[in-house]
């Protein structure tokens, strides 16, 4: 839970919370509400207590000023259904919309302030532009709640500046995720299997080089699977190959045998001639990943790499999933991703689905999530936690 005990007394107070409302759109309908859903229990806690709250969070890659493509107005009405009372919303960050909307909050009222990404000091990596904005936002508030998980790894002001100038703690969803990490890290019960899927061997490197000797499987798929077989002296055909990783995938595959882990890579992939794309009909195909043709590329593992994952994942007391297994999206080359969720979804211990992609695929593919120790919303900043890495938004909470 949040440890709000360190901010006293809430009602009457506006509290400002980065909250992660990152969600992806269609025009303006949401596609996938899983981040807002996480983000209820702090703003509702928080509104229960008597706090005025004021949610502030991004969407999107605008670049420093306003672009209606990525307005958080949607959000804030989604928001509002799930907290089932009313969000107002202020239609700039931190000027004239933001402080109407802030003195027209009673004590238990929730405000949406625009994207902060509208306003370039919010990303800027000079100290003294992005301190002027937090100093902006910082004036709405008496309190600052830091519970965007899927932001903590970024030293950006709504995030790491704003709470160098208010009383901060850390939210209900930030608190529980590195709860999870911790365990994952330093006491996780074995036997400890990490499953990494994904496009691209250099996403995970930092998470492979830092975890290899802690756990004790690995398992490979996605198309990161293909520059390991390449490594192994196989063909890929046109699969997805980074050729600057070559060595590091065999330095690896070395490592983790005088360690003694098992690192486990599809025995079969499923392939096709091209990417599926348009109104392109998938033609998919099952073939050993020795014997991949040179005119094909891997899309998804294979049925028999699917039940040696489910198998390997079978007495696992702990597990870190991150990255699927295939092109998900399509039908064709789901099987792989939903054999390993619905293992997960059987684990007896602690289960871990990594966010990004793998949460989208568990939402997509129909799961209950209630089916998964815990669903991360932050992929990048758990891979970078599990990498060793510090997380600005973490340590300026603790100092």
């Amino acid at each position: 839970m949040g440890d709000y005990a360190t901010l006293g007394d809430v009602a009457g107070k506006r509290v400002l919370v980065r909250s992660d409302l990152n969600v992806p759109l269609d025009g303006t309908r949401i596609t996938d509400d899983g981040r807002i859903r996480a983000s209820v229990p702090t703003i509702r806690a928080l509104a229960e207590a008597g706090a005025r709250v004021l949610v502030v969070a991004h969407l999107g890659r605008p670049k420093g000023e306003p672009d209606p493509a990525f307005s958080l107005g949607p959000v804030a009405e989604r928001l509002a259904e799930l907290l089932g009372s009313p969000v107002a919303f202020a239609t700039d960050t931190v000027g004239e919309s933001a402080r109407s909307t802030v003195d027209g909050l009673a004590d238990g009222d929730v405000a949406v302030l625009e994207n902060v990404r509208f306003n370039a000091g919010e990303t800027s990596k000079d100290d003294a532009e992005r301190g002027a904005f937090a100093d902006e936002l910082a004036s709405l508030a008496d309190a600052f709640v830091s519970d965007g998980f899927g932001v903590v790894h970024r030293k950006q002001a709504s995030v790491y500046d704003v709470a160098q100038r208010l009383p901060h703690a850390m939210g209900q969803l930030v608190a529980t995720e590195i709860e999870v990490l911790r365990r994952l890290t330093e006491s996780p019960e074995r036997p400890y299997v990490v499953v990494l899927g994904g496009s691209k061997v250099s996403d995970k490197l930092g998470v492979i080089d830092h975890l290899l000797e802690k756990t004790d499987k690995l398992l490979i798929g996605g198309g990161m699977v293909f520059t390991f077989l390449a490594a192994q002296g196989h063909e890929v055909g046109k699969s997805l190959l980074e050729t600057d990783q070559l060595d590091v995938c065999r330095a690896y595959l070395r490592r983790a045998e005088e360690a003694g882990v098992e690192i486990l890579l599809p025995s079969d992939v499923v392939v096709d001639t091209a990417f599926p794309s348009g109104d392109r009909r998938p033609e998919p195909a099952v073939v050993p990943s020795s014997e991949i043709p040179a005119d094909a590329l891997g899309l998804d593992i294979g049925p028999e790499a699917s039940r040696a994952f489910a198998g390997a994942l079978a007495d696992a007391r702990t597990v870190f999933w991150n990255g699927p297994m295939g092109v998900f999206e399509v039908g064709a080359f789901a099987d792989g991703t939903r054999a390993v969720a619905t293992a997960l979804t059987q684990v007896d211990g602690l289960s871990v689905v990594g966010g990004g992609d793998s949460a989208a695929a568990v939402r997509t593919l129909g799961f209950d999530e209630a089916a998964f120790g815990h669903i991360s919303t932050g992929g990048g900043a758990s891979l970078e936690y599990l990498e060793g890495k510090t997380l600005p938004g973490i340590t300026v909470l603790e100092d």
